[in-house]
């Protein structure tokens, strides 16, 4: 039998799978049940042709070797084998055509179709594979938009502007071929000093929750899987370090890291998880049946696929060590319901058929993952008779993967992402009753390198350092650009002054004379992100405490002593111990990694042209060393008052953000003192703008529950609102708080609402909660599960100004 003809004939039927008119579960059991042992084991595997991690390459000049030694072997063993061998039974994935190597739309759509004829030509059925691709800032491809880092994305406190961003990003890759997307990161920030806090969207899971939804509505809205990483706790490795164990109980695990991914299947429609590389308590979430199979599926319902994290299987043996070789390794991962092994396969061999043959394997087990595997397939119309690879690409002659469109939504999503965390005496600095600057000093590693406004898996970071030459591929102009524009009338002078990393000083007396010579001097510091050590954020670049990195902090150090105010912006993917640094800066900037729009909007925000109306989704604490846990504290975690003589209290709390204009929250009014465990609230306050510009306040609503069975956070963000407001302009906020929402993990696992008093704290961040009332809930402890409510729905009325959003942190509520 030869490969599939796709163009069916008037005397030739359709083949049962390939009929449209058929249920999806008819159409994959016809085909299940025509695949033999071997094929239906190809399709639980990948292949990534191009990859050359393992390959010994030239670094570009002064940047260290990526570092890969631990993964050498596996990295090896996956690039050994010819596509054309690993497709001769079917094949589930195509790993990261157009994000390898750099490439134009056209040459990935061209390789995209080549690789996807050998899959159909060289297996019996001629099954396509599922093409998938990194997203986490953007299409990870060669010449596409670097959109802010997904910790911008949380200083937005935006979903529908994330949703946004994610549909263009899911129509982009469509056009060219790519049908999953391995995005969006759901780990919640348990310490800043890890390298992946760029990635993340905050150290909150309502945030995270709320806006990874949003996210995954907008990719998958646009016709490709959303794939939700890490799941699960990777985030809260021992000591920051990545790939770390991770030494936590199960129940701050089903409380702080669970909800995330639970959100964003049940109100996003997710249709693919990731397993995390760590461990949780001595079991790698790889190789765990509860996490894969009892919560993810029995608990949730969770119907799609579960893909490996790359050479998550292999590692079972060489990393965890508790399979003693790799195809012991792949039997761990299926049989705790990992379906499809990325990027290659290894764990999930042709051993696989050996082992069921011996009895040692059950095959329904092989039947279970391959039924979801080719159940999106199905879905994705690869097995429709119309079908072809060609056509799969066909947008790939017109797309623009850098389109206008694309450009005026980063900037967008950049400009509502910059956090002013202290105007201090010099911002803005063409404000009302301020005389323009005619000398501008800009300093600093991050002033004239727009690397450092993209995150570690946007392309010109993660792959163009083994490509040097080519340049970024796209136009990011940089902060001394965007200045240069934006103060048209003022004398700009640009230095150095150092590396991102490094102990070189040698730029500092030409900084220091510069910022001397100066009406003011804007100093942009901060990170430049990477892979395994090449970088100060990203993968494999964990931070030992939490100081700038390099010689930073002595370089702002000598710019504060010339006297001339020195505007501080950090431009990082994590937040920075800034408590000495703010004792010497004229006003204080933070910028999370805000892509290639990132300029303009930092310089917008500089001038004064851009309302700052970002928000803190993490603290930025006061020293470097006292502070790598995050706002959620128990009252044990909360400052002793002298039992201990370290303070917790960070410089900046979360949710903090200041303005050009000034807000006030008050009158918090709640629909009722007492409710029942099953019942619902309403509360509600005004918001007022205070001062004499227009702008937007993010009303931020915590609950605190006051005595439970084990301890709480002191606080917890519960629901929160972007409010535009003009000068004088109020605005009612009514937020549905449902008992729901009071739910935790009690001492026997299961998920309760209990009787007794909730403070109910409404305010503008973590630390300003002006306005604070009591519910009290009545009647009987309730036991809740996944049909609990997942969301506090939020209403603005009375005066909000028009066209604009109005619902907040309720984009994500869908019941």
């Amino acid at each position: 039998m030869t490969a599939l003809d796709r163009t069916p004939t008037a005397n030739r039927a359709l083949r049962p799978w390939q009929d449209p008119a058929l249920a999806v579960a008819d159409r994959v059991e016809a085909l299940l049940a025509e695949l033999t042992l071997e094929e239906k084991i190809g399709q639980l595997g990948s292949r990534w042709v191009g990859n050359d991690m393992s390959q010994a390459e030239e670094p570009e000049p002064g940047a260290e070797p990526l570092n890969v030694a631990p993964m050498q072997d596996v990295f090896a063993a996956s690039g050994t084998i010819p596509l054309e061998e690993a497709a001769r039974h079917g094949l589930g994935h195509l790993t990261r055509v157009h994000g390898s190597v750099p490439v134009t739309p056209e040459e990935g759509a061209a390789e995209v179709v080549r690789q996807q004829r050998i899959v159909i030509e060289r297996s019996r059925l001629g099954i396509p594979a599922i093409v998938h691709e990194e997203c986490l800032t953007g299409f990870t491809a060669y010449g596409a938009t670097v959109y802010p880092a997904a910790i911008a994305w949380a200083a937005t406190f935006d979903p529908g502007l994330v949703e946004r961003m994610a549909a263009a990003i899911g129509r982009d890759m469509r056009a060219v071929g790519v049908h999953q997307g391995l995005s969006p990161v759901l780990d919640v920030v348990r310490d800043y000093r890890w390298g992946r806090v760029e990635e993340t969207m905050g150290e909150d899971p309502y945030l995270v929750a709320t806006l990874g939804a949003a996210y995954v509505r907008g990719l998958e809205n646009a016709g490709i899987i959303a794939t939700l990483k890490h799941f699960a706790g990777y985030s809260a490795s021992r000591a920051a370090r990545n790939h770390g164990p991770v030494p936590m109980g199960r129940r701050e695990l089903l409380d702080m890291i669970l909800p995330t991914f639970e959100t964003a299947i049940a109100l996003g429609g997710a249709r693919s998880v990731m397993n995390s590389y760590s461990d949780v308590d001595g079991v790698p979430a790889g190789a765990d049946p509860w996490l894969l199979t009892e919560v993810l599926r029995d608990d949730w319902g969770f119907t799609g696929t579960v893909v490996s994290d790359y050479w998550a299987v292999p590692f079972l043996t060489t990393m965890h060590r508790v399979a003693a070789d790799t195809g012991e390794a792949g039997v761990q991962a299926l049989t705790a319901g990992i379906d499809v092994e990325l990027p290659d396969t290894l764990g999930f061999g042709q051993d696989l058929a050996d082992r069921v043959r011996r009895g040692e394997l059950d095959e329904e087990l092989i039947d279970r993952a391959v039924r979801r595997l080719l159940t999106q397939k199905v879905e994705l119309g690869l097995l429709d008779p119309g079908w072809t690879p060609e056509q799969s690409v066909a947008g790939a002659a017109d797309v623009d993967l850098d389109s206008p469109a694309n450009r005026a939504l980063a900037r967008e999503l950049a400009e509502r992402s910059i956090i002013l965390l202290d105007a201090g005496t010099a911002l803005p600095l063409l404000g009302e009753g301020r005389a323009a600057p005619r000398r501008v000093a800009v300093v600093g590693p991050a002033a004239h390198d727009p690397r450092t406004f993209m995150g570690c898996y946007a392309f010109p970071n993660h792959v163009l350092p083994r490509h040097p030459g080519l340049g970024l591929g796209i136009e990011a102009p940089t902060v001394l650009d965007a200045l240069t524009a934006e103060l048209p009338g003022a004398e700009l002078r640009y230095e150095k002054g150092c590396e991102v990393r490094g102990d070189d000083r040698s730029g500092f007396a030409a900084a220091v004379e510069a910022a001397r010579d100066a009406d003011v001097c804007v100093a942009v510091v901060g990170d430049l992100a990477g892979l395994f050590g090449q970088g100060t954020s990203g993968e494999g670049c964990d931070a030992e405490d939490l100081r700038l990195p390099g010689v930073q902090a002595d370089l702002l150090a000598e710019l504060a002593a010339t006297g001339t105010p020195v505007v501080v912006v950090v431009v990082s993917g994590r937040p920075y111990a800034l408590g000495e640094i703010r004792d010497g800066a004229a006003a204080l900037v933070q910028a999370f990694m805000p892509g290639e729009e990132g300029g303009a909007a930092i310089a917008g925000v500089l001038s004064g042209r851009v309302q700052p109306t970002g928000r803190l989704p993490v603290q930025i604490p006061r020293v470097p060393g006292g502070q790598p846990g995050t706002y959620l504290q128990p009252p044990l975690g909360t400052d002793s008052h002298g039992i201990s003589n370290l303070d917790p209290t960070p410089l900046f709390p979360f949710g903090h953000g200041a303005s050009y204009t000034t807000f006030e929250v008050t009158g918090l009014r709640l629909s009722a003192t007492e409710v029942p465990t099953d019942g619902e609230f309403t509360a509600t306050v005004t918001v007022r703008n205070t001062g004499g510009r227009a702008g937007e306040e993010v009303v931020q609503l915590y609950l605190n529950d006051l005595v439970a069975q084990v301890t709480r956070p002191v606080q917890q963000l519960t629901g929160y609102a972007r409010v535009p407001l003009e000068p004088g302009e109020s605005a009612d906020v009514t937020f549905r708080i449902h008992a729901d929402r009071t739910a935790f993990t009690g001492r026997d696992l299961r998920r309760v609402v209990e009787p007794g008093d909730i403070e109910v704290l409404a305010g503008t961040s973590a630390a300003d909660l002006p306005c604070r009332a009591v519910v009290r809930l009545t009647g009987r402890t309730r036991h809740v599960g996944h049909d609990r409510r997942l969301v506090t729905p939020a209403e603005v009325s009375a005066g909000a100004a028009a066209g604009q959003s109005r619902q907040g942190g309720a984009d994500a509520a869908q019941s």
